[in-house]
């Protein structure tokens, strides 16, 4: 509701009322739940509204905000310059260390330690590079307010919204890193709750997650003979995954301390598992065969070496490899083949399937199971996946799970 304040007192009485408040043409005062007030101009350009933050109350009194507006709406009027790419303009001159690249940047090394692999930290700076960098990589990030945020999340907050809710994360986390550092004032013009909620979407879950697609289980003996018949690193690489039903950064980061071949086991540390879990995996008798197969040198940890020593193959060499095989499929996907061959064609406990992919138990009649992980049973249904996958279980039995 719009509310005409001219004076200081009225304006503190303002600060009990969260909300937008109208205070003069075009300039409202925005105030928050917990108190917090800010200025904002609002206007439009052909058609379309939009709205310039104009920094906190009381750091900025009535009498200069209400200064600042009319001298900003009269630039509008008078000139066409419009007040967001006027600032945007002059910011973006800047060569100082307060950039949002710079913060960013910043915050990414300091929390690097801390992420549980170096490819969050990439996905950290592949997001922002894609996305953020080119609209406000080089604006101080005390210039930064709702439009800009707006004008890069929208574009892909429908297309893309698990990547578009990251990327606001992330800009909000780096925005935040900047008020920490006492490099900008006022509210956090990424924040969802109570800020962005209000002006986009929120899409049901339901509606947003997006299936990686998989190859039929009925097609998967062809299309392995097909693999096998390829004698590079990533088609052995493709060939273990889809083996033993793990996910794409779990294969290439494998080492061989972490592989028993005489006990058919390999043992993947918490540190590299997405639940953050350590994980077993019963081999199969092909999987055991497939790695003895692999060079193998004292200096050379991992299993499946990229083009780089020392480096791990590359997270895309077997999506590369499937893309020509087989367009439009993930390697991820085959995880759902597996799971879908093991509800369609066997009757092995879809628990031990679960455990096999290592989710956790969310079902409370699942729960009587959680006492182990299943391995001995795993073995079982793992051995018969591998029979399957090359050949040797064309004519599907179903398999007791007893």
């Amino acid at each position: 509701m719009a509310t005409k304040a001219t004076t200081d007192l009225q304006i503190k009485a303002l600060l009990k009322k969260p909300g937008m408040h109208r205070v003069a043409p075009g300039l409202y005062l925005r105030v928050r739940d917990t108190g917090a007030a800010f200025w904002a101009l609002r206007y439009t350009v052909d058609g379309k509204s939009h709205e310039a933050g104009m920094g906190s109350y009381p750091a900025v009194t009535l009498q200069e905000a209400t200064a600042k507006a009319a001298a900003l709406r009269l630039a509008l009027k008078r000139d066409g310059i419009d007040p967001l790419e006027a600032k945007s303009a002059e910011q973006a001159k800047t060569t100082g260390a307060h950039t949002f690249k710079a913060i960013a940047s910043d915050l990414i090394e300091a929390k690097r330690p801390g992420w549980k692999s170096a490819k969050h930290a990439g996905q950290w700076v592949a997001t922002l590079q894609t996305y953020a960098y080119p609209a406000i990589g080089d604006l101080d990030v005390s210039a930064i307010d709702t439009e800009h945020v707006l004008a890069i999340l929208k574009p892909i907050w429908t297309a893309k919204h698990e990547t578009a809710t990251r990327l606001r994360q992330r800009i909000e986390a780096v925005l935040d890193a900047a008020a920490a550092r006492k490099l900008r004032s006022g509210e956090n013009p990424a924040r969802w709750k109570g800020h962005l909620d209000k002006l986009l979407s929120a899409i049901p879950k339901a509606r947003r997650v997006q299936h990686h697609k998989a190859l039929p289980w009925q097609e998967l003996p062809e299309f392995m003979a097909e693999l096998r018949q390829r004698q590079t690193i990533s088609a052995k690489a493709l060939q273990f995954t889809i083996l033993t039903a793990v996910r794409t950064g779990e294969t290439t980061g494998a080492r061989w301390d972490e592989i028993d071949l005489d006990a058919a086991l390999w043992l993947i540390p918490a540190s590299r598992m997405k639940a953050v879990r350590e994980h077993r995996v019963a081999l199969s008798a092909q999987a055991v065969a497939l790695l003895r197969s692999l060079p193998r040198s004292e200096d050379e940890p991992l299993v499946f070496p990229g083009g780089r020593k020392g480096r791990p193959l590359s997270n895309m060499a077997m999506l590369e490899l499937l893309r020509g095989m087989r367009p439009g499929l993930t390697v991820h996907g085959f995880r759902s083949t597996f799971r879908d061959w093991v509800s369609e064609a066997t009757n092995f406990n879809p628990e031990i399937a679960e455990r096999a992919l290592a989710h956790r138990v969310v079902n409370a009649t699942e729960a009587a199971y959680s006492r182990s992980d299943l391995l001995e049973r795993r073995r079982d249904l793992m051995q018969a996946w591998a029979d399957y996958c090359t050949g040797a279980g064309r004519v599907i039995q179903l398999v007791s799970a007893a």
